[in-house]
C-alpha cells in the first residue's frame, strides 16, 4: 500500500470521529441528485408554458420557478447538499470525501433515466465512466501533493482581479452570443464560477473565524455572491437545454479542477509536487473533460 494511503488509514483509525464524513458526503451526493432532478422538472415546466423562445431565461420565467414546487423542493434540497458536504469536509479529509461528489452523476444519470424512460446508452455510459474516474484521479492526486498555505492579501488580491475579468467575460459573451452558446457552454461557465465560489467561500469562513474581518473579506464576500448568482442562472438555463446528468456532470468536473487550479497557480499549493504528478494532473484532467463533452454529444436527450 502506497505510504500516503496507510497514513489516511492510520489516521481514520486513530481518530474514529473522522469516519463521519463518508456518510455525510455520501447523502450529500443523493440530495444533490435529487435536487437536480427536481429543479430540472421545474425549469423545463416553465419553459413549457412560459417559454420565449430564445436561450436563457427571463427574468419572468425566474420568478415563475417560485411558484413550481418541483423546483422549491429540489432547491431546498440542493441546500441541504451543501451544508452536508460542508459538514464532512469538516471530519474528514478532502481525499476521502470530494470524489465521493462524483457519485451524484451516476445517481443522477439513473434517476433521469427512469424518470424519462430514457435508456443509457453505451456511449453514455462509457462517458458517465470517464467523469467520474477522471475527476476521481484528478482530486486523488491533488489531495496527496498539494500542500495547504495561508492565503495572503496579495494572492486574495490577484484571485479577485481574475475572478472579475471571468464575470465580465461570460456576461458579454452571454450578451452577445447566448443564441449559439449550447448547453455545455452554460456547465462550463457554471464549474468554472462555483470553482471560484468555493475557494473564496474558504477564504471567508477561514477569516470570519479568526475574526479578521476587513475590506477585503467584503469584497471576497460579493464576490463569492456575484460568481453564486451566475452561476446559478447559468445552471437553470442548462436545465432548460439539457438533461440533468450532464448539468451535474459538468458541475462535479469543472468545480473541483478550477479550485485545484487556482491552488495551484496562484497559491502555489503544488510547488512540492513531483513532475510525475503534474502530468498526471493533466491526463486526469483531460480524461474527465473528454467525459463531459462525450456525454454531452452522445446523451439520448441532447440527441434528441
Amino acid at each position: 500500500m502506497p505510504p500516503e494511503l496507510t497514513d489516511l488509514t492510520e489516521e481514520l483509525i486513530s481518530r474514529p470521529g473522522q469516519a463521519i464524513g463518508i456518510p455525510l458526503a455520501l447523502v450529500g451526493a443523493v440530495f444533490l441528485s435529487l435536487g437536480a432532478q427536481f429543479q430540472h422538472s421545474g425549469v423545463i415546466k416553465v419553459e413549457q408554458h412560459h417559454g420565449t423562445g430564445t436561450p436563457g431565461l427571463s427574468m419572468r420565467q425566474l420568478m415563475l420557478l417560485l411558484s413550481r414546487p418541483a423546483w422549491v423542493m429540489g432547491t431546498l434540497m440542493l441546500g441541504l447538499a451543501i451544508v452536508l458536504q460542508l459538514l464532512s469536509l469538516r471530519f474528514s479529509p478532502l481525499i476521502v470525501v470530494q470524489p465521493l461528489g462524483a457519485i451524484a452523476l451516476v445517481i443522477t444519470s439513473i434517476l433521469n433515466a427512469r424518470v424519462t424512460r430514457t435508456p443509457l446508452n453505451r456511449r453514455t455510459i462509457r462517458a458517465i465512466v470517464l467523469c467520474v474516474g477522471g475527476v476521481g484521479l484528478f482530486v486523488t492526486i491533488a489531495a496527496f501533493t498539494a500542500v495547504e498555505s495561508v492565503i495572503r492579501d496579495r494572492q486574495l488580491v490577484i484571485i479577485l482581479v481574475i475572478l472579475a475579468v471571468v464575470l465580465t467575460l461570460f456576461f458579454v459573451a452571454f450578451l452577445f452570443l447566448r443564441h449559439h452558446v449550447p448547453a455545455v457552454g452554460y456547465i462550463i461557465g457554471a464549474g468554472v464560477l462555483y470553482g471560484f465560489v468555493a475557494t473564496l467561500a474558504k477564504v471567508v469562513i477561514n477569516r470570519l473565524v479568526q475574526g479578521d474581518f476587513e475590506w477585503l473579506t467584503l469584497l471576497c464576500l460579493a464576490g463569492l455572491l456575484a460568481a453564486a448568482a451566475l452561476g446559478a442562472y447559468f445552471v437553470q438555463t442548462a436545465y432548460s437545454a439539457g438533461p440533468p446528468d450532464l448539468v451535474i456532470a459538468g458541475l462535479t468536473v469543472i468545480d473541483p479542477m478550477v479550485a485545484v487550479a487556482i491552488g495551484v497557480v496562484v497559491l502555489g499549493e503544488a510547488q512540492a509536487a513531483p513532475l510525475y504528478a503534474v502530468f498526471a494532473f493533466v491526463v486526469a484532467g483531460a480524461i474527465a473533460v473528454f467525459g463531459v463533452f462525450d456525454l454531452a454529444k452522445h446523451h439520448p436527450q441532447t440527441q434528441r
